[in-house]
């Protein structure tokens, strides 16, 4: 039943859930009513923690369609639970779109319309006689999901793209708008057109951040302690939680304000709408919905929502989507129906395939261009949070959660803390019983031991060390929007780059051009302004093929062609709009050469006459640009229509990736040896880009080129030649790549770019070492009955011949027997690069290699925006951490996917982005990952500290519990507020270490170091802590108070007298105060043992805030200890015991110290650390040590890796989970040491028989062959 009635909502999008129904059932809902009164509103509080249990514990289970409430569970790898009420509206219709064309062609529509209202759409009245429709929707992270009887699920209404509409029925149904009806009608369904991000008030930001699960535990804490009249430390947690809610509201309320003013700066606009042919009206932007036609004004505006243009040009700055502020030129919609060739090219539109000719929402439109009086119009396409930026804020509002092991293992860590307290509770409780205690007392003081083992503070101090992290890194310019991944930052062990504007200088040098004139290469030439080139076609080409454009008198576009057209020398000029109205044969842009540099005579016999003398073309060369087939990454081109002003024919011009341009040409046009030429520069890591062009049909006119596809006129080109040019690495990047190689960190290259050209930087910038082979995995997708297939070959020597199959004679991978390589090649290192069609072709068709690809793949070029997604959701499936570091161009996708995403641009596109750099430099990413490990072991020793601190007080309270003792009021207070908050706010302190080193921190709790180093100080604490209560308790003086030789007269007789303190709990005695001193000593060892400087911060004697808080408390307590002074005494509630005893107390605090300083620093960090623990030793990889950074695989950190080798024998690895691990550390503490040890050896077998058949090659940190970088492939 469950089963059949689970539907999936957004299936294959990012946000895809699994959907069920259910009614209210009104008996659960009364026995949840009575249950919530019982528990004192607990019940309430638990079922608001948990969706799931709310929706199971109130509904019973219902088909879909009759829900009244739904329960989603996202189906990512966090399976998060939500639930929505669904509710129903009465439409008008059933569907948006249904009854678009009655009312356009059905007058009485109009009649039986309900009256246009500016008000909310639930406000909207029919006519009587309408039959209202009932719709029923809920909503979820301000998306509407409505009920379809069709598909019989839950759907989201974006837009026209619902309406799968081609290209040319957007032309021909949609390019006259709607009228008033049709638009109120679609707004039912599709809401305003706004994006509406809401400001909670402080009281509901209150409300919610007082129900988090750890001031709830505050709270009963809070009332705990009073009862107990511990009123000093409740008072003091009150403060601070109220200074940490208020800070935490001021937080969220600020960035709630921010976001609100920069979506609310824009978002209501006076647009022009049409309505039918001629007709058009002033509206509010709020008031559109998917369907109308708006009028893009020529000065330009932000536009209101997603709109794709049908009439005109725009020139349009997307910063806030792209984070690139370089203006785009969008041109009207191509409408195959116009073109009789170009028929067949009637695609479905969509705004990512057509985003050339798409505006998008909270983009700035600089200004438009429109032919003859024309107006410029756009089809709203989506509105409100279905737009771009709709889905941009989204992103921001409902982020998802954090996946890290830390958190994971910090509610495992509570969990066991609980366990403990829950044994100490039910031992306090049965101490208590037998001691005859009252029952108030047994209650409180039993339920204390639990707030004692569980400290509330531990989530505060938990994220000091962030804190601290993230003031260090806005000091050097990182900015950060989730800075809960600071942590995860100090796990990175690959980080990706974008190569242009991140490794390389963001613009280009001009080095040369290479001309082919009849099939064969000119010598390279430096300059392209020179007199006898200025009528050629390759520097028309250059002058014409760009899609620059003025704004405010000055040239802005891409900087690539922005060099290239300055390198002409030529000046641009735009035609004015009287010019453009009074001639509609005159194009309305044209480039033209200065006077100087021409000829005498350069009038064609073709020319005009009559053109010729109106523009006086015997003092200048103009070429009009007739039209424009923008830049496309896909098609790796762009193109332009150009005509030489006074002839009657047009010429067609390209440039591009070149492999592309040569495709395109006649053969006999392009050289023999084109591809050793362009292998030549593309190795040397020149940009290079081809030019070709193609002189046009004389029947071709002004009118039938704007319509006109662009596949009939991008071929049978003539090759002109090559454009190079040169993009120069940033001095920092090989310092910071090195830096990187040295620490294990590996580095991968995701460009846009030429293949041989990424290869050839990836090589400069060191990335891939000199000596490094760099083997090319080209992908050809299944062809004439043929299967996929992939052609390896050599980057150094490939093959001669285009059009010809990769000859693999140097290659040794056979992929069905395998076969290894060549003995000789032991001490290389493989790198593979792959384009982006390769890449796409291998995840279709070789999911089985994917994994193995990445694991050694390097360089990843000719990759579009959402291929660096998918790139890095790959190598997160292989167990790496991995960061993303880009300008922010085409890297929005990549930078919001990976576990550190650093954007080098501040444009509005990177909010979303995790970390955003105010420096447009890669050397952020080492700062990151260097503050990263200092925050990550911050919070290992914080998290360590407060668990031994809650152990040890436990424990003290434990002891004296068996004598009927406890700790006093005072006492608490000076060991929680002096001692613990004072110490962990002050050991968060330590700055990062100034170098990155190859060893990495554990990623989690749960793993060998840290288990060996809680569970050794725990053990030594408790040793300790008992050794003094028995020893005590054992010497001569203990019971006879005349023995006492102190400083401070009748303080014993004081104590023994006061049968006042008698009745209640016996405080003031000498098991009290030692266990008092033997415990605040122990907070601080631990403190001073745990809290580590290198490899990962700087060492603690720096930080000395800490060193400085530790000294005054241990002067303090031994001058207490030695100097009794009766007013302290009493306040701590101590009595003085003799002097030999407090000299045994310093003994042992002195043995204590030197136990725990042993294990933790020589035992483990220099023994079990280098030899057990160690994940990165180079010597164990079989690469040379000068070689890249070892590819790491799965990074198991919940288990321990044991391996034994001698010279030529190989002994297999032992995986050894926690359990063995726990179970062989028992073997001393326990008689029964050979069941012990048995069951240690049974987990082992067990472990390693059941996950290493799991594991794929390379699961591990390290090869168990030294061929291991193609052994991948086998």
């Amino acid at each position: 039943m469950e089963n059949e009635d689970l539907k999936i909502v957004n299936r294959g999008l990012e946000d895809e859930m699994e959907l069920s129904g259910y009614r209210l059932c009104r008996w659960k809902l009364v026995l949840m009513g009575l249950g919530g009164l019982c528990t004192g509103g607990f019940l309430f509080l638990l079922l608001y923690w948990m969706p799931e249990w709310c929706v199971k514990a109130t509904c019973t289970r219902s088909a879909v369609r009759d829900a009244e409430v739904t329960l989603l569970r996202s189906t990512d790898e966090f399976k998060r639970w939500f639930q929505a009420k669904v509710r129903i509206m009465l439409a008008p219709g059933k569907d948006p779109y249904d009854n678009l064309v009655s009312q356009t062609t059905s007058p009485q529509s109009n009649d039986l319309a309900h009256n246009p209202s500016d008000s909310a759409p639930g406000k909207i009245t029919r006519n009587p006689e309408d039959q209202h429709v009932p719709k029923r929707y809920f909503t979820l992270h301000s998306t509407k999901y409505f009920w379809n009887d069709t598909i019989q699920n839950f759907e989201v209404l974006k837009g026209l793209e619902d309406l799968s509409m081609t290209c040319s029925s957007v032309h021909s149904k949609h390019s006259a708008g709607l009228n008033k009806n049709q638009q109120e009608f679609r707004r039912f369904f599709f809401g305003l057109n706004e994006i509406d991000v809401k400001v909670p008030s402080l009281f509901k930001l209150l409300i919610k951040e007082v129900l988090n699960p750890f001031y709830i535990f505050q709270l009963f804490s809070v009332i705990l302690w009073c009862t107990d009249e511990y009123y000093y430390y409740a008072m003091a947690i009150v403060i601070m939680s109220v200074i940490s809610i208020a800070t935490s509201l001021y937080t969220i309320k600020k960035q709630y304000v921010m976001l609100h003013d920069m979506v609310a700066a824009h978002s209501t606009v006076r647009v022009t709408v049409c309505r039918g042919e001629n007709e058009t009206e002033e509206a509010l932007s709020t008031d559109l919905v998917p369907g109308d036609v708006i009028v893009i004004p020529s000065n330009g505006t932000i536009m209101p929502c997603d709109a794709v243009l049908i009439c005109g040009t725009c020139i349009v700055n997307e910063s806030m989507l792209t984070g690139e502020s370089v203006p785009i030129t969008k041109t009207d919609l191509p409408n195959p129906q116009q073109d009789k060739k170009g028929g067949h090219g009637d695609a479905i539109y969509s705004t990512e395939e057509h985003k050339r000719h798409t505006l998008f929402c909270g983009t700035n439109v600089i200004q438009t261009r429109y032919y003859t009086g024309e107006m410029v119009k756009a089809v709203v396409v989506r509105t409100g949070f279905s737009t771009a930026k709709g889905q941009l804020i989204r992103s921001i509002l409902y982020p998802k959660p954090t996946d890290f092991k830390l958190y994971q293992d910090a509610y495992l860590f509570l969990l066991c803390l609980v366990a403990v307290a829950s044994v100490v509770f039910v031992y306090s409780l049965v101490m208590k019983i037998l001691n005859q205690e009252p029952v108030k007392e047994i209650i409180v003081k039993s339920l204390d031991i639990i707030t004692i083992t569980v400290p509330p503070a531990l989530p505060a101090a938990m994220t000091a060390g962030i804190v601290y992290a993230q003031r260090r890194l806005r000091k050097v310019g990182i900015f950060s929007i989730s800075p809960q991944r600071i942590n995860i930052c100090g796990q990175l062990n690959l980080v990706c780059f974008d190569k242009t504007g991140t490794l390389t200088e963001d613009g280009l040098d001009m080095w040369g051009i290479q001309r082919v004139e009849d099939g064969r290469f000119h010598h390279s030439e430096e300059k392209a302004d020179d007199k006898s080139l200025v009528t050629t076609k390759f520097v028309s080409c250059m002058a014409t093929c760009h899609s620059l454009t003025k704004i405010e008198g000055q040239l802005s576009g891409d900087p690539l062609d922005l060099k290239m057209f300055e390198a002409t020398g030529w000046i641009l000029v735009e035609a004015t709009e009287e010019e453009t109205a009074h001639h509609d044969r005159i194009e309305l842009t044209y480039v033209k050469p200065p006077n100087q540099l021409l000829p005498p005579s350069v009038i064609s016999p073709e020319q005009d006459m009559e053109l010729s003398e109106l523009y006086e073309l015997s003092a200048s060369y103009m070429i009009g640009i007739v039209r424009q087939f923008s830049f496309s990454s896909a098609l790796q081109r762009m193109s332009v229509v150009v005509r030489q002003i006074g002839e009657r024919r047009m010429d067609a011009y390209l440039k591009g990736a070149p492999e592309v341009v040569a495709s395109l040409c006649k053969k006999e046009t392009v050289p023999e040896d084109f591809a050793e030429v362009l292998e030549d520069y593309t190795k040397q890591g020149f940009r290079v880009i081809a030019l070709a062009h193609r002189r046009l049909e004389s029947k071709l006119t002004f009118h039938k080129v704007q319509n006109i596809n662009r596949d009939q006129i991008e071929k049978n080109m003539d090759f002109l030649g090559l454009i190079i040019m040169q993009n120069k690495l940033k001095t920092e990047t090989p310092g910071v790549l090195e830096d990187l190689r040295h620490a294990n960190i590996r580095t991968v290259m995701v460009t846009g770019d030429n293949m041989l050209t990424a290869i050839s930087v990836a090589r400069d910038c060191s990335m891939i070492q000199p000596q490094d082979r760099v083997i090319i995995a080209d992908a050809l997708p299944p062809k004439d009955g043929q299967t996929a297939k992939i052609n390896w070959h050599y980057a150094d020597k490939p093959s001669k011949h285009l059009n010809k199959p990769t000859k693999l004679e140097e290659m040794d991978i056979i992929m069905e027997d395998g076969h290894s390589v060549d003995e000789m090649r032991i001490q290389e290192q493989y790198h593979f690069a792959m384009s982006g069609k390769s890449f796409s072709v291998i995840i279709e068709h070789f999911q089985d290699l994917l994994q193995k690809l990445v694991l050694h793949g390097t360089v990843f070029a000719r990759m579009a925006p959402d291929q660096k997604t998918q790139l890095v959701e790959t190598l997160e499936s292989v167990d790496y951490f991995v960061g993303m570091c880009g300008d922010g161009a085409n890297d929005c996708g990549a930078l919001k996917r990976a576990h550190a995403g650093i954007s080098l641009s501040e444009l509005e596109a990177s909010v979303a982005s995790p970390f955003t750099s105010t420096t447009p430099s890669i050397t952020c990413v080492p700062n990151l990952i260097r503050e990263g490990r200092a925050a990550l072991i911050t919070s290992f020793c914080v998290f360590k500290f407060m668990a031994l601190y809650s152990i040890i007080q436990c424990l003290s309270v434990a002891l004296l519990y068996s004598i009927g003792s406890n700790l006093g009021d005072f006492q608490f207070l000076f060991i929680d507020l002096a001692i613990i908050l004072l110490i962990v706010f002050t050991m968060s302190l330590n700055s990062a270490w100034k170098e990155l080193v190859a060893q990495r921190p554990p990623s989690g709790l749960v793993s060998g170091p840290l288990l060996f180093s809680v569970l050794t100080q725990v053990l030594i604490c408790l040793g300790f802590q008992i050794m003094a209560f028995l020893l005590i308790q054992n010497l001569d003086w203990y019971s006879k108070p005349d023995f006492y030789n102190c400083s401070v007269p009748h303080h014993m007789d004081d104590f023994t007298n006061s049968t006042e303190e008698q009745t209640e709990e016996r405080i003031m005695n000498d098991v009290n105060t030692t266990l008092f001193f033997v415990s605040s000593f122990q907070y601080l060892i631990v403190a001073i043992v745990f809290s580590k400087g290198k490899p990962f911060r700087q060492p603690s004697y720096k930080n000395w805030p800490f060193v400085l808080s530790a000294l005054i408390l241990i002067v303090f307590l031994f001058f207490i200890m030695f100097f009794p002074i009766a007013e302290i005494d009493q306040f701590l509630e101590l009595v003085c015991v003799p002097l030999s005893w407090r000299v045994s107390v310093v003994l042992i605090v002195l043995g204590n110290t030197v136990v725990s300083v042993f294990i933790e620093t020589v035992v483990l960090d220099v023994i079990l650390w280098k030899h057990v623990f160690s994940r990165d030793k180079q010597g164990s990889y079989g690469i040379s040590p000068a070689g890249p950074t070892p590819q790491v695989g799965k990074n198991l950190t919940l288990l321990f890796t044991v391996s034994f080798s001698l010279p030529g024998v190989h002994f297999p690895t032992f995986t050894l989970s926690p359990l063995t691990f726990l179970l062989l550390f028992s073997l001393p503490l326990t008689r029964h040491s050979v069941l012990m040890f048995g069951l240690a050896c049974a987990n082992m077998i067990f472990l390693n028989a059941l996950l290493c058949p799991m594991l794929a090659p390379g699961a591990y940190d390290y090869p168990t062959s030294p061929h291991f970088p193609l052994m991948l492939l086998l």
